[in-house]
């Protein structure tokens, strides 16, 4: 590999792209160099991943240019991105498990083994890694699957590497193994764009930052013309110092007389450790945080949809720590998935079954089916309710429109009549109009004494919805505000693991 600090590997001008009519890049243009670390930060929702499948040849921009090399390039699939040498090492690393290391680095390649072998081994030597190729992928920790991912795009002659967000899972041993690489591979003249949320890696490993933040680039160059403070501002909205005002009028809660509807005490499971935290009859607890935080482990844990490590959980006072989703279920609890498609919907079945799917007997009860009379009449209740747009309850839940999709997922979770509804990002996705009939949803699960715990990645969701706020930052719970002290500059800096005084310019 050769070396070339100097040498402009990728240059980005004027790109745009809108899904819709959401603008998500604004016109952004980036340089990168040979031997340079390129920290790229930004809240969620800043436009930061969309901007990197548009170098993969993911997804097509509306305008501008892409060149690598000093080469104008149309960047239309990802084989074109591996030939013009840009590889993108993805968050969570796609191994194939029962696989050995070897097989999931040379998959796709034609020359004989042998000579793949030598050639990866040389790689390796080179980076001054080593590792048994015999090994198979679902033994690797995954501070070991990323650096199979990055063999994977040396090997294809990668002089381009993206790595995003790489060190979100690794402990701090591994995070400084993974670092010694990253740096020897800029010392080979590879050029990186490194997307991180953790502030210290910035001055840790990276040599120009920019911060990315509403689809444009706000702030950009040498790491040591920036201190964390200067980047924090950066990040915050223009107009963060204004509190965005609740958007209905709702009676205090009255935490001193009230018990909890539901607690943790030192909650532990996979990506999160030692949450404590309580959610009142009648409040909207927000769970703020960046991607990667441990919000959305927190919650499927508690659901019973992963295995709880430790610490206890608590339903009107009644222990229901380790419970299976159904008697979470049945105890009080339901929950609006974050990936409706993939968790919330049976796509091809009616919006009926959708609807009633968790009112369903179960098999001690002796039967499976719910009576059709009680079915129409939940669902029509719901569709009353909610204004749910449909042409008839038979209509396949595929066919609705995103934001319909999204009530009918509620209304599932609502069927059950629950003490607390957890509600994981529940207006991803759908337009402004259905965003609105959401809130109002959960104005009304607020006014009926329902506890609600709301993970948004949107900041100002958060701020008008919540009664009180929880954020999580590498898997702790970091800070907590009451309703007062509810901003979007506030729950900013706490999501990036700051203190207001280490914000402070």
């Amino acid at each position: 590999m050769e070396t070339g600090e100097s040498k402009k590997l990728l240059s980005i001008r004027g790109i745009t792209k809108a899904f819709g009519q959401n603008l998500v890049l604004k016109g952004v243009d980036m340089d990168l160099c040979g031997g340079e670390i390129l920290a790229l930060i930004g809240g969620n929702g800043a436009g930061k991943s969309t901007l990197m499948k548009i170098i993969m040849g993911i997804y097509q921009p509306d305008a501008g240019c892409i060149f690598i090399n000093g080469k104008e390039v149309q960047v239309i699939n990802p084989s074109v991105a591996l030939e013009e040498c840009v590889y993108m090492v993805p968050q969570e690393p796609m191994l194939f498990p029962n696989m050995s290391v070897f097989e999931n680095i040379i998959m796709g390649f034609h020359e004989s083994n042998a000579t793949l072998k030598a050639r990866l081994q040389e790689i390796m030597a080179d980076i001054g890694w080593q590792m048994d190729l015999t090994r198979k992928a679902i033994t690797l920790s995954i501070a070991e699957q990323t650096l199979v991912e990055i063999l994977r795009g040396l090997m294809r002659n990668a002089k381009i590497l993206i790595l995003d967000e790489p060190t979100s899972a690794l402990t701090f041993d591994e995070v400084e193994s993974f670092f010694r690489v990253v740096k020897e591979l800029k010392n080979k003249g590879i050029g990186i764009i490194y997307i991180t949320h953790r502030l210290n890696e910035v001055f840790e490993i990276a040599s120009h930052v920019m911060i990315m933040r509403d689809g444009v680039i706000t702030l950009g160059g040498p790491v040591e013309k920036f201190t964390r403070e200067m980047l924090v501002r950066g990040l915050l909205p223009v107009d963060a110092e204004h509190k965005v005002e609740n958007g209905s009028v709702h009676a205090a809660i009255d935490y001193e007389h009230l018990e909890p509807a539901f607690e943790l005490k030192d909650f532990c499971g996979y990506g999160f450790n030692d949450i404590s935290l309580k959610v009142y009859p009648g409040e909207v607890l927000g769970v703020a945080g960046v991607v990667g935080a441990g919000r959305t482990e927190l919650v499927s844990t508690v659901f019973g949809r992963d295995k709880s490590l430790g610490g206890k959980v608590y339903l009107d006072g009644k222990e229901i720590t380790g419970f299976s989703t159904a008697k979470i279920l049945e105890a009080g609890i339901n929950y609006v998935p974050e990936d409706r498609h993939y968790h919330g919907l049976f796509c091809i079945s009616t919006i009926a079954a959708n609807t009633t799917s968790a009112l369903l007997p179960t098999p001690e009860m002796g039967n499976f089916i719910l009576d059709t009379k009680n079915e129409y009449s939940i669902t029509q209740r719901f569709i009353d309710l909610f204004r749910i747009k449909v042409t008839d309850q038979k209509q396949t839940a595929s066919s609705l429109s995103g934001g319909n999709q999204q009530k009918v997922v509620i209304s599932r979770a609502l069927s059950t009549e629950p003490k607390m509804v957890i509600m994981d990002e529940p207006t991803r996705g759908i337009d402004a109009v259905a965003r609105g009939d959401v809130y109002n949803i959960i104005h009304q699960l607020r006014e009926k004494g329902v506890a609600v715990l709301l993970v948004s990645s949107d900041i100002e969701e958060i701020v008008q919805l919540s009664d009180r706020v929880v954020t999580v930052f590498q898997g702790r719970i970091n800070g907590e505000f009451s309703k007062n002290e509810i901003t979007v500059d506030n729950l900013t800096i706490a999501s990036f693991g700051l203190t207001k005084d280490e914000a402070m310019v």
